[in-house]
């Protein structure tokens, strides 16, 4: 039986307040899919990072992870880093299967989504 995870994967700043947006995203999307292990991890500058919570995850017998990176746009670090850091996780972790996801901010859902928080913008202004 697969036993599937969501790692909900953003860059890491250093003011802790940061993470609260992230946090809650985590957390919402735990309500959603209460039969997925959801977590949050980071690049840099935050905890825990994306090897580590992988690590963790492989420690509860999860088979399946994947990894959404919550990032507007597909640069650097979603092109170059992300795939370099999966494989190295493929190495290190044979046993679980890794899916990875484009950019959140790519998705047409996510862009109409903020397209609408513009738009209404100019009523609340």
């Amino acid at each position: 039986m697969t036993k599937q995870a969501l790692i909900l994967f953003a860059h890491g700043a250093r003011a802790a307040s940061w993470a609260a947006p992230f946090e809650r995203l985590r957390d919402l999307t735990r309500a959603r899919r209460p039969d997925v292990r959801v977590e949050l991890a980071f690049l840099e500058l935050m905890e825990p990072r994306l090897p580590a919570m992988v690590a963790a995850l492989a420690a509860e017998d999860v088979t399946a992870i994947t990894v959404v990176p919550v990032f507007l746009g597909q640069g650097g670090h979603v092109l170059r880093d992300l795939p370099l850091m999966v494989d190295q996780l493929r190495v290190d972790h044979p046993q679980l299967v890794f899916n990875v996801v484009g950019a959140a901010g790519e998705d047409p859902a996510v862009l109409n989504a903020l397209t609408d928080y513009c738009v209404t913008s100019l009523e609340r202004a």
